[in-house]
């Protein structure tokens, strides 16, 4: 079956746009016009991929994308018609994994599409793969794949997808400098086309969430970022 996509947007050129494109990719596309009915469309259609305008009547896109978040780790890519990093900030922190800015080129949205179906396949096969499930623990940090849960001190911390997969980098690399590239690339995929400075957005929650862990993620200037244990700390 084609992946589906719903197109989640007040300004009917575009979803004309996107549909056109996304159809001719082989996808299979429904769309909603506001935030009520992308929500009423989620649930009816179960789709593969959420594109979610920012600003939508009646329900916003962020308060969708917190909706959808409750019920589901589908992807979701904003898009949005301001530019600026508090947007795209909040987007993420509401737990999109991805945003365009328009004006947009649709052959960009389309790869953006592609790579963001690749990455769920390659974490739905990464999870049953029994390498990849194993518990890694460092200090009083344990990280469980297989259950995605995060102990910390003996207590649980919820972390979103994005930094719980973050999390489980730097502690199967411990000591070891991580640069943005490399981390995007353990994290979002070798073919994610956002902003590098997303990891510093996560980086940011994980060490506030992490504030009881007795191993820190430390910020190697002009480079990326490392965990070090308590035991190594200087």
């Amino acid at each position: 079956m084609a992946p589906k996509i719903l197109i989640a947007d007040d300004e009917p050129n575009i979803v004309r746009l996107l549909r056109l494109y996304l159809r001719n990719e082989g996808y299979e596309v429904v769309a909603a016009a506001d935030g009520r009915q992308a929500l009423e469309r989620f649930a009816a259609d179960a789709p593969d991929l959420v594109l979610l305008d920012l600003m939508m009547p009646h329900v916003s896109g962020l308060d969708v994308c917190t909706e959808i978040r409750k019920r589901s780790d589908v992807p979701v890519i904003m898009l949005t018609a301001r530019s600026d990093d508090v947007e795209k900030i909040v987007g993420l922190e509401m737990g999109a994994d991805d945003y365009i800015t328009k004006p947009f080129n649709p052959r960009e949205v389309v790869a953006r599409v592609k790579a963001a179906l690749r990455r769920r396949s390659w974490d739905r096969a990464a999870q049953d793969d029994p390498a990849e499930r194993a518990a890694v623990s460092i200090g009083n940090v344990t990280l469980d794949p297989a259950s995605r849960d995060v102990l910390v001190a003996g207590a649980r911390v919820r972390l979103r997808q994005r930094e719980f997969d973050l999390l489980e980098a730097f502690l199967r690399h411990p000591n070891v400098v991580l640069d943005r590239e490399r981390l995007l690339r353990l994290v979002w995929g070798a073919e994610y086309l956002g902003d590098s400075r997303t990891i510093d957005v996560h980086v940011a929650w994980l060490r506030d969430k992490l504030r009881e862990a007795d191993a820190k993620i430390e910020t190697v200037w002009g480079v990326g970022y490392k965990l070090v244990p308590a035991s190594d700390a200087a």
